[in-house]
């Protein structure tokens, strides 16, 4: 177990460092939309370009993935909305708690951490769930938050916005050009791909410490509010996300192999480590952008990472 927190300390010690710079005003709040744009825009796609493009093409786009995740996915969303439904809760907060649920933070957060863990190889399945994720289970999420007195047509609407939003993402795009580069086995000119890797080492220390910065931002915005969220309104979300989610993914994984789906238990291992990870806390911002509650979602993103220090460490242990 300690060689397993001697890995996994640093990444949470640097999101540590991150909130406490932003609590303490050491990094201003203006700053950290900078911070998040230098991670989406640049260094995120570069790292996320190369792992791609030294992998093989049919580990990075396993059909067997796509076949235990989604569905993994789809359920978090659909029983996180179903039990939070209520006088409190409408469409709008159960949908983006939902996906807090179900969408682990696998971009700023897993692919470095997993691939210190278990090496290289692991990128194409944790790849793989981030492409899943971002155009599939978050188009869901933000229709389903469309519902509250908008009508199926309204969710339709927001389907689209989201598939748009999804289109102008670069992360999408960088592992799509990482596949087409390692299917061609084509790789840029040498002063290119140089400043390609400089990026993407950059990519690991700057996202992690993004997440400390935005999830403080978060709090304090949501601090300003309208007051605390009460404790079952996001306590159970967090370990429906810590807990539940892994335990799915196995569950499934494991079923699906017993019936004859060629997955790899090595990439069953990936997936359920992914599924482990804290909430992506680029869902704060999907929050405010479409006026969920940013306070109980910045709660469940803040808690999955404490407390996923010790929960994730214990899934890796699990999973040796």
């Amino acid at each position: 177990m300690l060689d397993i927190l001697q890995v996994t300390f640093p990444f949470f010690a640097l999101v540590l460092c991150g909130y406490i710079a932003a609590r303490r005003r050491l990094l201003p709040l203006d700053a950290i939309g900078g911070l998040n744009g230098f991670v989406l825009y640049f260094a995120l796609p570069a790292m996320l370009y190369r792992f791609g493009a030294d992998t093989d093409v049919a580990r990075l786009f396993d059909p067997s993935v796509l076949a235990v995740w989604l569905p993994c996915a789809m359920v978090m969303v659909a029983v996180t909305v179903r039990w939070s439904l209520g006088p409190r809760i409408g469409w709008n907060d159960a949908a983006f708690g939902a996906l807090v649920a179900a969408f682990p933070n696998t971009g700023f957060m897993g692919v470095p951490l997993v691939i210190a863990l278990l090496g290289t190889v692991a990128a194409g399945p944790t790849i793989a769930t981030i492409l899943i994720d971002m155009v599939i289970t978050t188009s869901v999420c933000i229709a389903l938050s469309r519902l509250d007195g908008a009508g199926q047509h309204g969710a339709a609407e927001a389907a689209k916005k989201a598939l748009k939003g999804v289109a102008v993402n670069p992360l999408p795009w960088a592992i799509l050009l990482g596949g087409l580069s390692s299917a061609l086995d084509v790789r840029p000119v040498k002063p290119l791909m140089d400043t390609i890797t400089l990026l993407a080492n950059a990519a690991s220390p700057v996202a992690l410490f993004t997440i400390g910065a935005v999830l403080a931002r978060s709090q304090m915005v949501a601090a300003q509010g309208a007051g605390p969220v009460a404790a079952r309104d996001f306590v159970p979300v967090a370990v429906a996300k810590l807990v539940v989610h892994p335990l799915l993914v196995l569950a499934v994984g494991s079923a699906a192999v017993a019936l004859g789906l060629p997955l790899e238990p090595f990439t069953l291992t990936v997936l359920v480590l992914v599924a482990a990870l804290p909430s992506a806390s680029n869902v704060a911002l999907l929050a405010e952008r479409f006026g969920a509650d940013t306070g109980r979602v910045a709660r469940i993103i803040l808690l999955t990472t404490a407390a996923a220090f010790f929960t994730f460490s214990a899934a890796v242990a699990l999973a040796r």
